[in-house]
């Protein structure tokens, strides 16, 4: 599921559609997004339920929010029409979240910041195709910096940066981070349910005595080294995962564990609700590193970690506003 219910994390644009269509788009699509897409190659996955009834999943009506919208190179910039203006702007690039659901929290709850959408398809490797070039990020930023002049009226900058990304969109991330230069400009991550890693092994490892197959380093180094530097205090890595596992390809509970493991953390356990009714059971905090994880095996529970968005954004409003 993860990655693969990616189709519904964002290439249809909710500006198109009615609020009845795009509910039924993304019924619709949920129904058929089983099939997952690691980075590499396309490698199917274990079956996830498609249906959760033990508890409610609440969705919010798709508004369309306020503001001036500006095409990019890639993407697209959205600045809140209760923008204020300001000398440095915080952005935050939403990897594979839904236009709509990145609009409205953004308006309302950071509309000092500017957001930019990357909605690009189905699977990690097309994100990751997208910016394995360092230019088109460096592009990216230089296209918000003269729009963001142009609707300020005035000299703008970018402060943080921070990139922000749910289930397949982790492949931008992990492209961007991978080129020196942009791993010193980006200040904060979140990975919301989407990390994966191919096995060293291969798609159908031996799990001898329950435990968890080797993962490949190479797919996590980048993430472990910023995980560290959040860890130190020096950068902000907010990582959350759900329970589901794919089985042929390192779930995001495997891969919580490995930054762990790296870190030379442990988990503590709790058990609380979370936004959009998750049900967390455990949390990590070492200075502006975080890691939560939460229960669920389901495509709802999957996609909890995208509406909860606005959540996610909350606690992070006073870190992207501050000037360090």
């Amino acid at each position: 599921m993860t990655e693969a219910i990616d189709r519904l994390g964002g290439q249809y644009d909710a500006r198109r559609l009615t609020r009845r269509q795009l509910v039924q788009t993304l019924t619709a699509l949920a129904a058929g997004a089983m099939l997952a897409v690691p980075l590499d190659a396309q490698v199917p996955q274990n079956p996830s339920p498609m249906v959760e009834t033990t508890r409610p999943h609440p969705r919010i009506e798709p508004p369309i929010a306020d503001g001036q919208r500006e095409s990019l190179t890639v993407g697209t910039l959205f600045v809140p029409g209760n923008f204020g203006g300001r000398e440095t702007v915080p952005l935050i690039i939403n990897f594979h979240h839904a236009y709509w659901l990145g609009e409205h929290y953004v308006s309302q709850l950071v509309p000092d910041a500017a957001l930019v959408m990357v909605p690009l398809g189905a699977g990690s490797r097309i994100y990751n195709d997208a910016f394995a070039d360092p230019e088109v990020f460096s592009t990216m930023l230089d296209e918000v910096e003269l729009a963001l002049e142009w609707i300020a009226g005035g000299e703008t900058a970018v402060s943080k940066i921070l990139l922000s990304s749910f289930s397949a969109g982790y492949g931008a991330t992990r492209a961007i981070l991978r080129h020196p230069e942009h791993y010193a400009r980006v200040d904060g991550i979140l990975l919301a349910d989407g990390l994966h890693a191919s096995y060293v092994e291969g798609a159908a490892p031996a799990r001898p005595g329950g435990q968890s197959p080797a993962l490949v380093d190479e797919d996590l180094e980048v993430f472990a080294r910023f995980a560290a530097d959040a860890a130190a205090g020096r950068k902000l890595m907010w990582v959350t995962h759900s329970e589901v596992f794919p089985g042929t390809y390192a779930s995001t509970t495997e891969t919580a564990d490995y930054l762990l493991g790296r870190l030379g953390l442990t988990r503590t356990p709790v058990l609380s609700e979370g936004p959009v009714g998750m049900q967390q059971l455990s949390d990590v905090e070492q200075e502006d590193f975080l890691l939560a994880g939460f229960a669920g095996n389901t495509a709802p529970d999957h996609l909890d970690h995208q509406y909860a968005l606005g959540h996610w954004l909350r606690r992070l409003r006073r870190w992207l506003l501050r000037v360090d």
